[in-house]
């Protein structure tokens, strides 16, 4: 029989594994509640993000059922899905923290390079965020087109297909779900307000302020993401 190639699993999957075998083998029937997130990290020996994107993976895949503010509940198994439903879609953290190394970059390149042009269509995919916050507290095309801008001004083409694929990964189903069990009213206004940090950061051309400024974004947003499932604002 010949050798196939050995695929590296992420971390999130490894963990959703785990947390399978163990509703596979009676340990957690149909109906049962899970140990709290942090019980679970710290058995495993892994952090609460990584936790955080096995339960939503294995929500996702029909396994678990994640009730904000109440728990995590074995699913019945006729609600179950094909593993392949993620696509190999990377971890909602990972993604962050790819976003706050890259865009960041963009961010300080921009506020060096940007012509008026691009000044002028990064003043105005902004206004666009505000524009539609005020209908959706979570306007994902406008917050999209924002970075993507952004992204344009920095002059690497190469970056603004980066940040492309990592938009892509951040609007896939992993990282949906997960954000859908944490959106809030008040959502829209702070995006705004780390928006209009990076904008100005960008129009003062100050590319050390205009890092910070994303980086801080980017901060903001794991900090909204790994907070309490029982904490709503």
């Amino acid at each position: 029989m010949p050798l196939q190639t050995v695929e590296p699993r992420r971390l999130y999957r490894q963990i959703a594994d785990q947390i399978s075998v163990l509703i596979s083998d009676g340990e957690y029937t149909a109906g049962s509640r899970l140990p709290p997130e942090r019980d679970l990290a710290k058995q495993l020996g892994v952090s609460r993000p990584s936790v955080r994107e096995a339960l939503i993976a294995l929500e996702v895949e029909g396994v678990l059922d994640v009730r904000v503010g109440s728990g995590i509940y074995v699913t019945h198994p006729g609600k179950r899905r094909r593993r392949d439903a993620l696509q190999g879609d990377s971890g909602p953290f990972e993604v962050i923290h790819a976003r706050w190394l890259i865009e960041a970059e963009c961010a300080a390149l921009a506020a060096k390079n940007a012509n008026p042009a691009q000044l002028r269509a990064i003043r105005a995919s902004h206004a666009s965020v505000i524009k539609k916050s005020k209908r959706d507290h979570n306007p994902l095309d406008a917050d999209r087109l924002f970075h993507v801008t952004i992204a344009d001004a920095s002059g690497n083409s190469a970056l603004v297909l980066v940040v492309q694929t990592l938009w892509d990964q951040r609007m896939g189903p992993l990282y949906r779900s997960l954000e859908r069990k944490l959106e809030y009213p008040k959502m829209a206004a702070e995006t705004v307000r780390e928006h209009q940090a990076i904008v100005n950061a960008i129009v003062r051309r100050d590319p050390r302020a205009a890092r910070s400024a994303m980086r801080q974004h980017m901060n903001r947003t794991h900090h909204r993401y790994i907070k309490e499932w029982s904490v709503s604002n």
